[in-house]
Order: structure tokens, then C-alpha cells, then sequence
């Protein structure tokens, strides 16, 4: 599914028709469409080219979060009230804040490292940049946890999806969060990334005319599929009769208690030969009980990110009787465990196997199985629940399949994350009044309620978190739209010569308009402004402001159609000159206005990444956020095609031709700056992205470059100098200034003048 929608970003980022993977996005059939579209939906699909370096700014931003102290949970919310700590962490939503005393904490700190003037604040304009830094320090620290969001292997911070339980290698989180997390664990960070292109899967699947899905678990979510996807859900009733023993819950005061418990239910299903099916909700869990286990002396397996390669092998022989497994969400979806084991994974691990050896086999796995079968069938355990019923529902779908024997029960305690953030004060102060001993656990409907009740209000808040992210990527959806719609048309295009046409005419139109107003007087009018405009704009110099001057008959039509005039004149003779070189000009043009394109794209999306980012701030200014963001999308959306108009005529007015030796060096250093550099992302909802590496698609370029100086384009033969070939690798206008300034090469070397 990420690849599907990897596979139509990168369409919509090809340059020719033939470097498109994907047909028409007519029907789609998904399997556990529930883990696609719901459990994924708040996860942005994004492909991300390099961006500015600053490595060594996260790793002295790193020094600071150790030194801050997290502020403890207090119920005083009276006016005035100061916390006692530096920080405070919103685990519901997964944010830190700074406390006034960690404001001044972390300002003396940045003066000590010389990253920020005396007397200068962290909420300067000049320093947001500092401040966006430490946040991601202090979540880094306080809210990514090593073995539970992530993991490090091979000296990389490798990602593990909370949904699945499995590695995701090559994944990154945005907005600095993956850099900061390295800068952490100490291991080599890796350059910051730019949006180039992204969607969401909410957005992708409603592309498709016809869209279906199946699942085990949807009946739970069918309110959130009739409401986004306009899909209605259908229950259909099982092929036998459940015959599973879902017990209720067991909780428990400690951690401590409830591990034990859950050894000694373990020892006792064993004993009675029944297989065990340990789920956790994290790699750190699966592995403090599989210590638990060692330490009384228990054969077990552990399946879980880490030592994901012999899951098959795993999963085969789980319904072995007597057989204990200990596995994250990665044995929950989708898994079959068969009772008994599995004997076709015997039989294919013979190196010869005849009908007597198979036969053998199968008897000794018919008794295994009837053994199980009488001993109960197969026993999930839940160490803890998730935050969705579904996940819950999907590690008890392992056990009881097709009418067979199974029981389920779930292992809680105070301590956990679901009871610690959501679960009501009714149950804490339930568990306090009863007075348990150590070791003494509640089982109780009530508390089963109460944890379903907590539940449902996790997932009522993703449902607003995921609607919320939809209503604004509605907004970059429609302007998606457009923009890819334009690229399309382009490469199906054979010749783009009236789009060109079209798009000068409308230019000349704007740029006269700007500097000799419809409906003004002559003391309005700004000659000599135009001339520089149209010299920029066309490389044209057409003397305006001395025509102006001689013919006082003219108006802004008939001097539009002047200057229209001249500057087709100059065009024609550019295109004889290509000619005379072989040159096609037509292609020519179709690339340059693709990478123009997809330049002012990549710009437009970073405008409105920082646009949403600080959209909510409106609320302040009785302003709706929704509606503001619509409105200055618009805005943004109008200068862009704006911009992307008077680049293309800007470009095709300075071209100038290079030999082809020239331009298959360019080609060839392009497409392998492409691969090393070129990501594609995929962001965790609360904060992030993902990002994995991966060559971008060949494409065929234009055997033209931008020329250097105003008129380029326009050399004679004769006037012609001698072609350039660079030796070393162009700088690019957004990237690092190379005299080490800091700045973008346009602010500093490159400015043009």
C-alpha cells in the first residue's frame, strides 16, 4: 500500500509518459482495509529531496534536554500557578512545552554554547529556527522511546510501526524529529529533507473509481467508513459457531504484579500441554518477558522487530502443544496459527520426503492436534490493550478459528499507558478503596466497561485527528489536482507551442498592467519600470519609455501589442537559430516547463507546510483556522501559477544552446545526484514522516540550460562565445552558499543582480 502510493507521486514527478508505473486508478479491492485506511490514514505519504545541513546544530541541541528536568503530574491548575520542572510532556497528544523557568533554562544554555546573543529571546522571529530544534530535542528525550517507537540497528535509527510491530528501515520521521532521535543514540545524522511531493492515503484510495475492502475488524469503525471513504460495512456471520472463552480482564496495581501473574499463568497452561500466544505492545515489553521467562526457566520464542527472520518458522509451530510465544502486533493481523503445528512446514523441511514419511507426519501431527484440542486449544495472553479495540480484537482472532477451541484474556495494570493517560478517575479510585494486596488483581465487568469506555475515547480522538488532517489536505488536494492534471497534459502533449504562446501573451498582459495601470492617467505611468521588467522577464530591451514619449497616441492596448510584437519577432528568430543547430525546440520547452514546475511545486508545498503549521494561531484573532487556511492556500495557489508562468517565459527567453557532450555530462551527474540523494517519506500522524531511499525514475531532459547573462539567447553565430563545460557540480539556487556563509546560494554568491 506505501508503495502504491509512493508509485503515483512518482508518476506525477516523471518526465515522460514512458516513466509511469501506474494505469488508471479505476477499481480497488484492499485486504485489512481497516489497517489501511484508518489505522494509516493520519500518516502523510511523502517524497523528500535534500535539504540545508545542520548536523552539527542538532548534536549541541542534544546536550541540553539531559540537563532539564520534566515536570511531574499536578492536579493545581489555579491562575499563577508554576510547575515545579522545565518541561511538561502531553502524552495524549504527544507535545512538549517549556515552563517559564525552562524558557530561561534553555536561553542560558544556547548563550553558553554561542547559539544565541545576550539579552536576545528564544521566541525572536530571527530564532524560531533555536526553538524548533529544542522542541524536537525535548520530544527526542521525553516522548520517542528506544525499543517502542524505534530501535537502533547497524547504527541506525530504525523506525518500528506501532500498528504492526515491525521494522520499517529506511522510514524517517520529518520536521527534524529522525535527526534529533540520532543525535540521541549518538550515531551518524543524516542530512534534513524537503517535501518534493506528497498525498495521504485518504486522499490516494478516493482517487480510485470503485473501492472494497475485507477485514475482521471494521464493524468497530463502520461510522468513520461511511463518513470519509462512503463505504457502508457488511458483517457476515462466521462459517462455524465461537466456541473461544474471551475471559475479563485482570488488573493490577504494578507492572511488577502483573508480569508475574502472567509467568504463572503461563507455567499453568503449559503444564496442561495448551499453546501460548503472548502479545505485547512493544518490543521493550516482548523482551522484559522473555527475561521474566528465562529467569524460571521456560522455553519460549520471541518474535519482534529485532529478530523478525524466523517468523515464519515461528508462527508454523506456535500451536505446538506446550509451545509458549512471545510476539509484538507483527502476530497479530493476519496470522494463522494452526493447532498442532503446522505439518506441510515439516514435511517441506525433509530433504526427501516419500508418501510413507508424509504419512507419518500427518499421524503425528493428527495426535499433536487432538492433544491441543483437549487441552483447550490455543491461549492468548495481552500483556496490555491499545489504544484501538480493533488491535485488540485482531491478537484474539488468533486463537478459536474456524469453531476450534481457544481462550483470551488480558493482563492490565495501572501502570500502563491506556490506564496511566486515559483510563477515569472511577477506576483509579475503585482500585484505591478496595484495598488490594500485593499480587491481587480486580475482574470485575465494570472494569471491563470502564477500559472499553477509555478506549472508545482514544479512538474518538484519532477519528477527530484524522478528519481534522483530511478537511486540510482537502485544501492541497484540489491544488494537487491541478498541478498534476497540468503535468500530464504536458507530456501527452506532441507540441506545447500554444501553451507557450498563450502563457506570453498573459505575462506581457501582467507586466504592462503592473507599470502603465488600465484606466490611469499618464503621470501613473512607469516607462522606464517596464523597460526593466521586460528585460528581466524576456531579456527584451525595447526602449518603452522614449515610445511613450514620441507617440502620445499610444495606450496600454496598442503598446501591449508592440512589445507583444517585437518580442514574437525575437522569438522566431531564436527558434531559426535552434533549428539551424538541430535543436528540438518543442521538447525543449515541454522539459523546461516540467522542471519549472516541479520547482515552484516543491516551494509551493514548503510555503504551505509553514502556513499550517502556524494556521492555528488565528483562533487568538477570533479567526476560524479552516477557513484562513482555505483563503491563503488560494492565495498562495494564484501566486504560483503567477510564478510558474513568468519562470517559463523567463527561462525560454534565456536559454541558450550547449554541445551535446556538455549535456550528457549534466544528464549523467543529474540522474546520479538523484539516486544518492532522492527519499521518499512516509510521517507517523503526530508528528512526522518517513522517509525511504530509493532511485528516482530516468528521464529525458532538454539539450538546453539556462544562459547566464541578460540576452544570452539571443547571440548571433558570430557574437557566440565558445561553450562552457563545468567541471565541478552547479551549486543550486536554495542550496548551502559554498564560501560558508550559511546562506542560500541566491542570497549570497548567486544574487542575481
Amino acid at each position: 500500500n506505501n508503495e502504491f502510493g509512493f508509485d503515483y507521486l512518482r508518476d506525477n514527478m516523471a518526465f515522460t509518459l514512458g516513466d509511469q508505473y501506474q494505469r488508471g486508478l479505476h477499481f480497488a479491492i484492499i485486504d485489512e482495509v481497516d489497517s489501511i485506511l484508518i489505522d494509516e490514514a493520519r500518516t502523510p505519504l511523502i517524497i523528500s529531496g535534500p535539504a540545508e545541513q545542520s548536523t552539527e546544530l542538532y548534536q549541541k541541541i542534544n546536550r541540553i534536554p539531559p540537563r532539564l528536568s520534566q515536570v511531574e503530574h499536578v492536579d493545581n491548575r489555579e491562575p499563577g500557578f508554576e510547575p515545579d520542572g522545565d518541561f511538561s510532556v502531553d502524552e495524549k497528544h504527544r507535545q512538549i512545552e517549556l515552563t517559564e523557568r525552562g524558557h530561561q533554562r534553555v536561553e542560558e544554555e544556547l548563550i553558553a554554547m554561542g547559539l544565541l546573543a545576550e539579552g536576545d529571546s528564544l521566541y525572536a522571529s530571527s530564532n524560531l529556527g533555536l526553538l524548533h530544534h529544542v522542541h524536537a530535542a525535548l520530544k527526542a528525550h521525553a516522548i520517542f522511546k528506544r525499543d517502542v517507537d524505534y530501535m537502533v540497528q547497524n547504527r541506525e535509527v530504525v523506525i518500528v510501526d506501532e500498528h504492526t510491530g515491525r521494522a520499517m528501515p529506511g522510514r524517517r520521521w520529518s520536521e527534524g524529529i529522525h535527526q534529533a532521535i540520532e543525535a540521541k543514540e549518538g550515531v551518524p545524522i543524516q542530512n534534513e529533507t524537503q517535501t518534493l511531493a506528497s498525498t495521504t492515503f485518504q486522499n490516494y484510495f478516493r482517487l480510485y473509481g470503485k473501492l472494497a475492502g475485507m477485514t475482521g475488524t471494521a464493524d468497530t469503525e463502520a461510522f468513520e467508513f461511511r463518513q470519509i471513504y462512503n463505504l457502508d460495512v457488511v458483517v457476515i456471520p462466521t462459517h462455524r459457531p465461537m466456541i473461544r472463552n474471551d475471559m475479563n480482564d485482570l488488573v493490577y496495581l504494578s507492572i511488577e504484579e502483573k508480569y508475574d501473574a502472567i509467568v504463572e499463568d503461563i507455567v499453568e497452561r503449559r503444564g496442561r500441554g495448551q499453546p501460548i500466544l503472548v502479545g505485547t505492545a512493544s518490543i521493550e515489553a516482548s523482551e522484559r518477558l522473555s527475561s521474566e521467562l528465562n529467569r524460571r526457566g521456560i522455553a519460549h520464542n520471541v518474535l519482534n522487530a529485532k529478530q523478525h527472520e524466523r517468523e515464519a518458522e515461528v508462527v508454523a509451530q506456535a500451536g505446538r502443544p506446550g509451545t509458549v510465544t512471545i510476539a509484538t502486533n507483527m502476530a497479530g493481523r493476519g496470522t494463522d496459527i494452526v493447532l498442532g503445528g503446522s505439518w506441510e512446514v515439516e514435511v517441506a523441511s525433509l530433504d526427501a520426503p516419500t508418501a510413507e514419511t508424509v504419512d507419518q507426519v500427518r499421524s503425528e501431527w493428527q495426535s499433536r492436534h487432538e492433544a491441543v484440542l483437549a487441552s483447550g486449544g490455543l491461549h492468548i495472553i495481552g500483556t496490555e490493550r491499545h489504544e484501538s479495540r480493533r488491535i485488540d480484537n485482531q491478537l484474539r482472532g488468533r486463537a478459536g478459528r474456524q469453531g476450534d477451541p481457544g481462550s483470551t484474556r488480558f493482563y492490565l495494570s495501572m501502570e500502563d499507558n491506556l490506564m496511566r493517560i486515559f483510563a477515569s478517575d472511577r477506576i483509579r479510585g475503585l482500585m484505591q478503596s478496595i484495598g488490594l494486596e500485593k499480587g491481587e488483581a480486580i475482574e470485575h465487568r465494570m472494569v471491563n466497561n470502564a477500559i472499553e469506555k477509555a478506549q472508545r475515547k482514544v479512538e474518538g480522538h484519532n477519528f477527530d485527528v484524522r478528519k481534522n488532517l483530511l478537511e486540510y489536505d482537502d485544501v492541497a488536494n484540489d491544488q494537487r489536482q491541478v498541478i498534476y492534471q497540468q503535468r500530464r497534459e504536458l507530456m501527452e502533449a506532441s507540441d506545447i507551442a500554444e501553451t507557450i504562446v498563450s502563457i506570453r501573451e498573459e505575462v506581457i498582459r501582467e507586466l504592462v498592467n503592473d507599470y502603465i495601470p488600465r484606466e490611469s492617467i499618464e503621470e501613473q505611468w512607469d516607462g522606464a519600470g517596464l523597460e526593466q521588467a521586460l528585460l528581466t522577464e524576456f531579456g527584451s530591451t525595447q526602449p518603452v519609455a522614449r515610445w511613450l514619449e514620441e507617440d502620445t497616441r499610444l495606450t496600454e492596448e496598442t503598446l501591449t501589442e508592440r512589445i507583444h510584437a517585437q518580442i514574437v519577432a525575437e522569438v522566431e528568430a531564436k527558434e531559426a537559430l535552434w533549428l539551424e543547430q538541430n535543436v528540438d525546440m518543442r521538447l525543449a520547452e515541454k522539459q523546461i516547463m516540467l522542471q519549472i514546475l516541479d520547482q515552484r511545486w516543491k516551494e509551493h508545498l514548503a510555503r504551505m507546510d509553514q502556513l499550517r503549521q502556524g494556521i492555528h494561531l488565528r483562533a487568538y484573532a477570533q479567526k476560524q483556522p479552516k477557513q484562513e487556511y482555505k483563503r491563503e492556500s488560494f492565495e498562495l495557489f494564484q501566486e504560483l501559477l503567477s510564478n510558474i508562468r513568468r519562470d517559463v517565459v523567463r527561462f525560454l527567453s534565456r536559454v541558450q544552446i550547449e554541445s551535446p557532450e556538455a549535456v550528457e555530462e549534466a544528464e549523467r551527474r543529474r540522474r546520479e545526484e538523484a539516486e544518492q540523494r532522492m527519499r521518499f517519506s512516509h510521517p507517523d500522524a503526530a508528528a512526522t514522516g518517513l522517509t525511504q531511499s530509493e532511485p528516482l525514475p530516468q528521464r529525458d531532459e532538454a539539450a538546453a540550460t539556462s544562459g547566464s547573462g541578460r540576452g544570452a539567447a539571443q547571440a548571433s553565430d558570430a557574437s557566440r562565445p565558445e561553450t562552457f563545460v563545468r567541471s565541478d557540480r552547479k551549486v543550486g539556487r536554495n542550496e548551502p552558499c559554498p564560501c560558508g556563509s550559511g546562506k542560500k546560494y541566491k542570497h549570497c554568491h548567486g544574487e542575481l543582480p
